[in-house]
């Protein structure tokens, strides 16, 4: 298996072989155990899904503890672009190849990120062809969101949730991120919730479910 997914793994729900990959990308400061817990629920929705919480590739350089997918100690734009930039890289070709193995295409592949891998799954979705079916993303942002391409076809299903009493990434940069892509001709869904922090809340999950549930197995249908 691809060393880039490095990370915890469960199901397929239904057993046997997995028709369709989502893989769960963490904050800056955890790994990949963080969001796995999201799996069983959400394998409900998808039972044919596989679903991985890979490691980020270094170790978090803010904290004596935890992974990152880059580096924050400069948040200038050009040097957050070319760290999320060089991790969406190294993810698209470890992903190319576990989708080769497992036998699936990119319209089998959901990515869904929180905070700093939200941003990251931002990039990989939208900026890296053959892109995915979904993007879920979590108290993140997309950075340099004038570098967006027009909409592939088919477009992927794009969910953004953000608390809006988020202390650590404000809610408006979920919603720069709303403003950018249905600018660009995309079809978003955006939802903010009052009272929520850097977090993920109930509402956030429920609807992760329904959207990997319309965007894997409605395509697969």
């Amino acid at each position: 298996m691809a060393t880039g997914l490095d990370g915890p793994r469960w199901g397929p729900a239904a057993g046997g072989a997995p028709r369709h990959l989502v893989l769960l990308l963490h904050g800056v400061g955890a790994d990949g155990f963080d969001l796995i817990d999201l799996a069983p629920g959400w394998g409900k929705a998808v039972p044919e899904a596989l679903f991985i919480a890979p490691h980020g590739p270094e170790p978090c350089d803010l904290a004596p503890y935890g992974r990152q997918w880059f580096s924050l100690q400069d948040r200038s734009e050009a040097m957050m672009l070319a760290g999320v930039e060089a991790a969406a890289s190294g993810l698209a070709a470890a992903i190319a190849e576990t989708l080769q193995e497992l036998g699936l295409t990119h319209q089998d592949l959901a990515l869904v990120g929180f905070s700093q891998g939200a941003m990251t799954a931002l990039q990989l979705g939208l900026r890296h062809p053959p892109g995915c079916a979904a993007i879920l993303a979590y108290s993140g942002a997309m950075l340099a969101p004038a570098l967006l391409p027009p909409p592939p076809e088919p477009q992927p299903a794009i969910l953004l949730v953000h608390g809006e009493a988020d202390e650590v990434v404000p809610a408006e940069a979920s919603r720069i991120a709303e403003r950018t892509l249905t600018g660009a001709a995309y079809v978003v869904e955006s939802v903010l919730c009052p009272g929520l922090g850097h977090g993920i809340d109930d509402t956030g999950i429920s609807l992760g479910a329904l959207t990997l549930q319309r965007a894997l197995r409605g395509r697969a249908a």
